[in-house]
């Protein structure tokens, strides 16, 4: 019963996600083993939404590692625990409560070494800027812990990179990259402990600047990232991005197509006018409280979720009780089917 209900869940998760982007690209899902233990390791940028997207398509059912500080009430530590959520905790929870990390990492051996798959973000903090931070070695220690328990565990490592047109507006469009896979056991080596950490880092970084946009000169961002906005670069094709990066000294301004810009600006004054209700209430109760602009995307996609099916239902109760059912189903339809062309469109 738990598994039909998660299952059930997942794929509701996963028609939404479909309907909230205009577009989401899968890339490099066959790099992910389905009988070995795997460790998804993540760039973060955009709070719960970069989970979602991982884990409704990545061919496998993961386990969480998610702060600790939403785990307070015992309502939220039933409902984390069905799906899969573990509570990771980090030096702003305490000292003494690091102390808890090391049962943490005991399960997770545990469930790695049952071939199960498990997701962290090794940045350990979340980031709308294109560029992969310093990782922590929080995951190095899960994965030389296990190793430690288990030595005949074949961890792979699977970095994915979460490529955001712009994560705070909306429609966005999403692409993921899940890379190579990168065999623990080879870098895992017991009296250089330090060594293993610092080279194991190295690769799982270098290998997500390859697969999201990564900027490397931090002082220079604001000027890099407004060239790459103003030139309508495709943040969804990384490597395309990061090869250009390389040569942005000779990269000429591109002229917008004015026609095509008009008619998604007209677009959108009849999207807002026909789902009016829902904008206001949108952006003036629900979009001034997002205390960080990571949080945008999340929030905006947990509204839409829960506001639209009501929406709809008001609408349709309201026209048949001033006409018919008939032309209720049509309008409700009509207005379904603008609002997903333009989305998809946009």
């Amino acid at each position: 019963m738990k598994n039909f209900v998660y299952a059930t869940i997942k794929r509701w998760m996963q028609i939404n996600l479909y309907l909230y982007f205009a577009k989401i690209e899968m890339h490099g899902l066959s790099n992910v083993p389905k009988n070995k233990p795997v460790l998804f390791l993540p760039n973060h940028q955009s709070a719960l939404l970069d989970v979602l997207l991982i884990a409704v398509d990545c061919n496998r059912k993961p386990w969480f590692l998610t702060r600790s500080d939403v785990f307070k009430k015992k309502f939220f530590q039933i409902l984390f625990e069905f799906f899969q959520m573990i509570p990771i905790y980090r030096i702003r929870d305490g000292r003494e409560a690091l102390r808890n990390n090391q049962a943490v990492f005991d399960r997770c051996a545990s469930l790695l070494q049952k071939n199960e798959a498990v997701l962290m973000f090794p940045e350990a903090n979340h980031n709308l800027k294109r560029r992969v931070r310093p990782l922590s070695k929080g995951f190095t220690r899960i994965l030389f812990n296990t190793l430690e328990k288990y030595p005949d565990t074949d961890i792979q490592i699977i970095p994915v990179g979460l490529n955001y047109k712009n994560a705070v507006n909306f429609p966005d469009k999403v692409a993921l990259y899940f890379g190579t896979p990168i065999a623990v056991r080879k870098w895992y080596m017991p009296n250089h402990e330090k060594q293993a950490v610092e080279n194991l880092k190295k690769v799982v970084s270098d290998q997500l600047k390859q697969l999201t946009t990564h900027i490397e000169d931090e002082q220079n961002y604001n000027q890099i990232i407004k060239v790459l906005q103003t030139n309508n670069f495709d943040f969804l094709n990384p490597s395309k991005v990061n090869l250009q990066l390389t040569n942005l000294d000779e990269i000429k301004p591109q002229k917008r197509r004015n026609i095509q810009g008009h008619v998604l600006k007209l677009a959108k004054g009849l999207f807002l006018i026909v789902n009016l209700p829902l904008v206001f209430i949108w952006r003036m109760f629900f979009k001034p409280k997002v205390w960080e602009p990571e949080f945008m995307g999340t929030l905006r996609f947990a509204f839409v979720v829960i506001a639209y099916p009501l929406y709809y239902a008001f609408l349709f109760f309201l026209v048949c009780f001033c006409t018919n059912m008939i032309t209720a189903l049509v309008l409700i339809l009509g207005l379904f089917t603008f609002n997903l062309v333009y989305v998809k469109c946009s």
